[in-house]
């Protein structure tokens, strides 16, 4: 529940903010009878990023077990592959990706009254169908039902409030080192999915070693119990964990939060450098 919380709230801020941003370039600009554009271009993104996550959790019943397993791994590695992109995209993307946008809508409010709405559609669709997949992903790997979408509702509608209260002016917050750290976080919850994913694909018969345990501490942690519900809704843990899942998880998680620290520092670096320097007297 936590991770998907988090899932939410990074996923449903970075929507949000992209709407805010559109929102307050159209009443910049006077332009805000177009506003309603904007909401159906939103409208019509959740429409079909629930219609994608329905897809998902209904479209592979009735298959067998070993195919459902096949179709859940392949997903959850797509999921996976999907968040590291857009971690990383949004660590060197966030510069310019305003002034993107506002040329964009320049572009669509000269056009038909849909091009602004497909602007805004594919804005906040980007996100939500990568926020779809991811969710869907990750609920499968926790095994739960209500409690996973309880967690990512929870956190949607958190970004959501903050969204409002930052497009009224009435709250600030440092966005840069929000989505650092929340972007780091997502690398662990991550690293969890890839894991059950490889999992998957170990019962589907596709990849070896389903039997093969690198650690086993169900004595300890009992998976039904606290710790380890808790430790399963953070990082996908399984207290049960085959050497494959295992080498999985470290080979995707380490080196990617190095890299991604890295790009941090680089893009930092770049920006101190691009800003104008104080002149001495």
């Amino acid at each position: 529940m936590t991770g998907n919380f988090l899932i939410g709230l990074r996923e449903g801020l970075e929507a949000v903010l992209l709407v805010v941003l559109l929102l307050a370039y159209l009443r910049k600009s006077g332009r805000t009878a177009l506003i309603p554009r904007i909401f159906t271009g939103v409208a019509v993104a959740i429409a079909v990023s629930l219609g994608f996550g329905a897809l998902l959790t209904f479209g592979p019943r009735g298959l067998t077990f070993e195919a459902q397993e096949a179709i859940g791994g392949g997903l959850s590695i797509l999921a996976v592959g999907f968040v590291t992109w857009m971690v990383f995209w949004m660590a060197s993307a966030s510069k310019t990706l305003a002034s993107d946008l506002r040329g964009k809508v320049d572009e669509a409010a000269e056009g038909s009254g849909w091009a602004l709405v497909l602007v805004a559609a594919l804005a906040v669709g980007r996100e939500g169908l990568e926020t779809a997949l991811f969710l869907w992903a990750a609920t499968r790997a926790t095994g739960e039902t209500w409690q996973p979408l309880l967690g990512a509702t929870l956190g949607i509608l958190v970004a959501v409030g903050l969204g409002a209260l930052l497009h009224r002016g009435v709250l600030r917050i440092n966005l840069s080192k929000f989505f650092t750290w929340t972007g780091a976080a997502l690398i662990v919850v991550a690293g969890g999915v890839l894991a059950y994913g490889v999992h998957d694909l170990q019962e589907a018969g596709i990849l070896p070693g389903l039997h093969h345990l690198a650690f086993d501490v169900s004595h300890l942690i009992a998976p039904s119990g606290f710790l380890g519900t808790l430790l399963k809704g953070i990082f996908n843990f399984s207290p049960a964990t085959t050497w494959v899942e295992a080498i999985t998880w470290v080979a995707y998680v380490v080196p990617v939060t190095i890299l991604y620290f890295r790009k941090i520092h680089t893009h930092n670096g770049a920006k101190r450098a691009a800003s104008p320097q104080p002149v001495s007297a």
